[in-house]
């Protein structure tokens, strides 16, 4: 019997690699189509219904948990440094009232955290959104740029300014927690309709993420030939990086969407909801 296809979102970044090596590496069932994109635009196709299962951003889902389910034991999150989620800014935070801070059209959990961060300093900066590809041309034209994902680890950000924030780092200083910057996450209409077929699809993530921590060193090497980094940055980010969920995430996850709640970024405090076979 032929399978109606599903389509699958896939965060084009490094990070998620881990998760989509058993996938990329002959796990794929032919009716499972992926859609490699960034971060924000997953979050548009999940929402305009172009995919039914995508990693999406943490804040987004919280914005949209009326029509989303996540998937259990899947996210990208880490436990204090990240590397791949940085502030660089000629200025302290606290500083950076009135001056010009830029956020990548690429994020949506980090630009809603570092939003949340700046409304608890009570510091008023002015936001611009626009491409950060261009690190020298950036850093003569605003006072600070939030980067995200592969362009965080490539381009030498703190030799063009002065200060280059984790902000892993940070919130693990402000709270304790480990921080998830994105969840998996299945359409509600669509795990109502075909709950079985959901089930498969998270099958197949767990034992591709499984085979993914498995074979590291072939993960660790493919991140180094795409970003042409050293292997070493590649392994130390790997080691930073977690991609489950469980009750220590669940509960960071409560916290930030408490703070987005507190801080008026959301209008309503978000139900964690699992998808359930």
């Amino acid at each position: 019997m032929n399978k109606k296809k599903v389509y699958m979102g896939k965060i084009s970044y490094i990070n998620a690699s881990p998760v989509y090596y058993g996938l990329d590496h002959g796990l794929l069932p032919p009716w499972l189509k992926m859609v490699p994109d960034v971060p924000s635009a997953l979050n548009r196709k999940i929402k305009t219904g172009q995919i039914q299962v995508s990693p999406i951003s943490a804040a987004f889902y919280a914005m949209n948990h009326r029509d989303l389910l996540l998937l259990p034991d899947l996210s990208i999150s880490c436990h204090g440094r990240v590397l791949s989620v940085i502030l660089a800014s000629n200025y302290p935070i606290d500083d950076l009232e009135g001056k010009k801070v830029m956020f990548s059209r690429e994020s949506a959990s980090a630009a809603s955290f570092l939003k949340m961060i700046f409304n608890q300093r009570k510091v008023s900066p002015v936001y611009e959104v626009g491409s950060v590809n261009n690190f020298q041309r950036i850093s003569n034209s605003v006072d600070a740029v939030l980067v995200i994902g592969d362009a965080a680890l490539t381009h030498p950000w703190d030799q063009v300014f002065k200060y280059s924030i984790d902000l892993g780092q940070l919130w693990y200083e402000m709270t304790q927690l480990p921080f998830v910057f994105a969840v998996w996450v299945v359409r509600r209409s669509f795990a109502k309709k075909d709950p079985a077929c959901v089930k498969e699809i998270h099958n197949w993530l767990l034992e591709s993420k499984r085979q993914g921590y498995q074979h590291i060193d072939k993960v660790i090497e493919a991140g180094k030939n795409k970003l042409h980094l050293d292997q070493s940055v590649i392994k130390e980010y790997f080691d930073l990086l977690y991609c489950d969920l469980d009750d220590q995430k669940v509960k960071a996850m409560e916290v930030f969407f408490d703070s987005l709640l507190d801080q008026g970024i959301l209008n309503e405090k978000p139900d964690i909801t699992f998808f359930k076979p």
